[in-house]
């Protein structure tokens, strides 16, 4: 079960923790999503609600770090599908197969001991993620976005997700047999 904590961000670009009344880092905010909270981020004055901004900002810190758990390909694929018709499935599948993966880790790291070594894992993850979305950028490289118009595009891009499905599903086979 997680909690899910406001934060409120002040004109002064300062996070407060509402729920222990102090002013929070980025840095702090990451931790305390590790250890298994939801965040909320709004700004205090509009209402307005910045949590995706801000998760992407910590992203974005810990990739510079050198923390890289995204591969360029799938960083690239991401920003070309803000221009297509994948723009409409791709969150969906995202969210689906994170799902899957988190469910696989959990079964994983319960079967195997000692495959929860901080450094393994992150290298595991990684190699999954790469595999999973290397049959995704190919199909969305194929084709521009001025040409998936209509009923034919919806076709495609339903092709392209059962196959996606498909792909996932044989990734999902391997790691069940690790």
């Amino acid at each position: 079960m997680t909690n899910t904590i406001l934060i409120n961000r002040y004109a002064s670009r300062r996070l407060y923790n509402t729920q222990t009344s102090e002013y929070v880092t980025l840095e702090e905010i990451s931790e305390l999503i590790k250890l298994g909270n939801d965040v909320e981020i709004r700004d205090r004055k509009t209402g307005e609600d910045l949590t995706r901004q801000f998760l992407l900002q910590i992203i974005t810190e810990q990739e510079s770090k050198g923390e890289n758990v995204l591969p360029v390909n799938v960083l690239t694929g991401l920003v070309r599908s803000y221009s297509t018709a994948a723009q409409g499935v791709l969150p969906d599948f995202l969210s689906k197969s994170y799902e899957m993966f988190s469910e696989q880790q959990t079964a994983m790291m319960d079967r195997i001991p000692g495959i929860g070594a901080p450094n393994n894992w992150q290298k595991q993850q990684a190699d999954l993620m790469k595999s999973m979305m290397a049959a995704w950028m190919p199909q969305m490289q194929k084709k521009p976005a001025a040409s998936q118009q209509g009923s034919a595009a919806e076709t495609e891009s339903a092709e392209e997700l059962a196959a996606v499905k498909q792909q996932l599903a044989e990734l999902m086979k391997k790691v069940d047999g690790l």
